[in-house]
């Protein structure tokens, strides 16, 4: 079955290194909660805010061992007034066996704000 796994971390600055590490322990978390193999994943899509521009949030995945072949889309999310700033989403296609309400969103940082019936 095809699920979509959503996700969202923060960054304090726009910088390429911050964004990069932030994106990645995401990644990580959501791979890890929802043990997810490379090869069972159809794409992934990042949106930033727009104060970050540092860099492609999707470059992190290409840090991960086997993830090389995943499709992946980078955009921008629509400035919302009082939206979260310096945030990172993104939602992740999975072939998995999980029913919908087994699988693991992820929220780090200042994220939680967003979805706090999700964050255990």
């Amino acid at each position: 079955m095809l699920r979509g796994v959503r996700g969202a971390t923060t960054v304090e600055q726009n910088d390429k290194d911050e964004i990069l590490e932030a994106t990645e322990k995401l990644l990580q978390e959501v791979i890890d909660q929802n043990n997810v193999l490379p090869d069972r994943v159809a794409s992934i899509q990042f949106t930033m805010t727009s104060d970050l521009n540092a860099v492609f949030p999707a470059e992190a995945v290409r840090a991960l061992d086997g993830w090389m072949h995943v499709p992946l889309l980078c955009s921008s999310e629509i400035p919302v007034d009082g939206a979260l700033s310096s945030c990172i989403r993104i939602l992740m296609m999975i072939d998995t066996d999980l029913n919908q309400d087994e699988i693991q969103h992820v929220y780090l940082e200042k994220a939680v704000a967003l979805r706090p019936d999700l964050v255990s």
